[in-house]
């Protein structure tokens, strides 16, 4: 089938939506989110508790960054739980 004007030969018309990417950092991203809303706890609490700035934690959870073995731990600390947890 052909695309014209943004519909399909033949057929109503068709959205685009881009698929999100299911990159590691974003996986690892949004666990680290989840623990971290599990416990109540904001962007700013978490990043106190493991050493790190709230701009770039908030990037770690939004799949932004790929991060470092150091702060993967640092962030399983804060957060009280083994590293294998967050993945």
């Amino acid at each position: 089938m052909a695309l014209i004007s943004g519909r399909l030969k033949g057929t109503s018309l068709v959205r685009f939506t881009p698929m999100v990417a299911r990159t590691p950092q974003r996986l690892f991203g949004a666990r680290v989110r989840s623990l971290r809303l599990e416990r109540g706890w904001s962007q700013e609490r978490l990043a106190l508790a493991a050493g790190l700035n709230r701009t770039y934690l908030g990037a770690i959870e939004r799949g932004e960054r790929n991060v470092s073995l150091v702060n993967i731990h640092r962030i399983a600390r804060a957060l009280a739980v083994d590293v294998k947890d967050l993945f």
